[in-house]
C-alpha cells in the first residue's frame, strides 16, 4: 500500500525532473539560434531582415505542418473559439495571444547585437531580465500553471541568477558602449519571460494533447512574423537594401530552432511553471553560448574566469530554484 500511495509523487517528481531537462535543452538550441541569427544579421548589415527570416522560415515550417496535420488545425480551431467566447472556454483572451510580439523583439536584438558582444555575453544579459522577471509573471499567475507563491528558495535562486550575470559580465564594466548595448537582450529577457507564460496559456486552451504546444507555436510565429515585416518595410524606406543574402545554408536554421524551442516550452511550462523553465533554459543558455564561444565564437571575445564563474553559478541558482518544484506531490 505505500508503494501504491508513493507512485503519484514520484510520478510528479519525474515529470518535474523532465521537465526541467527539457528547458535546459530548449536554453542550449536558443543559444545556436543566437549565434546564427547574431551571424546571418552581420552579412545582411540588417538584424530586421535576419528577423524576418527566421520567423518566415519558422512561419513556413509550421504552416506546412499545421496543413499535414488535422489535429493541430483543430487545436487552432478550439483557440479562435475561445478567443470568440472566452467565458465558455478557458477565459483566453486576444492579447494572450500576441506572444510572437516578444519573440520577434527578442529574435531582432539577436541579429542586432550578438556580432557585437559575443553569445555569452548577449545570452548573460537576457539572463538578467529573464530571471527576475519571470518570477515576477509565476506571481501574477500569466502562466497556466497558475499563481506561484514567492519562497525563500524561489527568491534566492533568482538572486543568485543575478549575481552569476554579474559576474560573467564582469570584465564588461568597464566599456559603457557594450553594457547600453547589452540593455537591449535584458529588455528581451523580460519579454520572453511573458511570451513563455501566455504561449502556455494558448497550448492549454488549444488542447489536443502535444498538438496544443504547436498551435501556440504557429500562432506566435505568425503574429511575429506580421509585425517584424511590417517594421522590415518601414525599414527597407528609411535605411534601403540590405546586403546580398549569404550563400551559408546553416544561417537560415534559426528559424527551426524556434520551432523546435517554442514548442517545446509551451508545452514545459505546463509542468514545471514560468520560473522554473526560464531557470532550466539559462542553464542551457549559458552552457551552450560558452561552447559557442569557444568552437565557434560570433564576436572576438575571448571566454574569461568571470564568464565560467558565472555559468557554473548560474547552474546552482537553478537546482535551488527547482527545489520546490521537485518536492511538490
Amino acid at each position: 500500500m505505500t508503494v501504491i500511495a508513493n507512485r503519484p509523487e514520484v510520478s510528479a517528481r519525474r515529470q518535474q525532473a523532465a521537465g526541467l531537462a527539457a528547458a535546459f535543452g530548449i536554453g542550449a538550441l536558443f543559444a545556436i539560434q543566437s549565434r546564427l541569427n547574431g551571424g546571418l544579421g552581420e552579412l545582411l548589415g540588417d538584424g530586421i531582415l535576419a528577423a524576418l527570416i527566421s520567423f518566415g522560415t519558422g512561419s513556413v515550417i509550421l504552416a506546412i505542418t499545421a496543413a499535414l496535420v488535422p489535429g493541430i488545425r483543430r487545436s487552432l480551431g478550439n483557440v479562435w473559439r475561445a478567443i470568440r467566447d472566452p467565458l465558455n472556454a478557458g477565459g483566453l483572451r486576444w492579447w494572450q495571444c500576441i506572444g510572437g510580439l516578444c519573440g520577434a523583439w527578442m529574435v531582432t536584438v539577436q541579429s542586432i547585437t550578438v556580432h557585437v558582444l559575443g553569445v555569452a555575453v548577449f545570452i548573460v544579459a537576457a539572463v538578467a531580465g529573464q530571471a527576475g522577471s519571470s518570477l515576477i509573471v509565476d506571481r501574477l499567475g500569466f502562466g497556466p500553471a497558475g499563481r506561484q507563491e514567492f519562497s525563500a528558495l524561489r527568491i534566492v535562486g533568482a538572486g543568485v541568477a543575478l549575481v552569476a550575470v554579474v559576474l560573467a559580465v564582469s570584465d564588461q564594466l568597464g566599456h559603457s558602449t557594450g553594457l547600453l548595448l547589452a540593455l537591449l537582450p535584458a529588455l528581451g529577457g523580460v519579454a520572453t519571460a511573458v511570451q513563455q507564460a501566455i504561449n502556455g496559456r494558448v497550448a492549454q486552451t488549444a488542447a489536443g494533447g502535444r498538438y496544443g504546444a504547436v498551435a501556440a507555436g504557429a500562432i506566435n510565429f505568425g503574429v511575429g512574423f506580421a509585425a517584424l515585416l511590417v517594421v522590415f518595410g518601414i525599414d527597407l524606406v528609411l535605411r534601403g537594401a540590405p546586403n546580398a543574402l549569404p550563400g551559408n545554408p546553416w544561417l537560415y536554421l534559426g528559424g527551426a530552432c524556434g520551432v523546435i524551442f517554442m514548442s517545446v516550452a509551451a508545452a514545459v511550462v505546463r509542468v514545471v511553471g514560468v520560473f522554473v523553465l526560464g531557470l532550466g533554459t539559462i542553464a542551457g543558455q549559458l552552457i551552450g553560448s560558452l561552447l559557442i564561444d569557444v568552437f565557434a565564437p560570433a564576436a572576438d571575445k575571448p571566454v574569461t574566469v568571470p564568464v565560467v564563474a558565472g555559468t557554473a553559478l548560474a547552474l546552482a541558482a537553478v537546482v535551488v530554484a527547482a527545489v520546490p518544484n521537485l518536492r511538490r506531490k
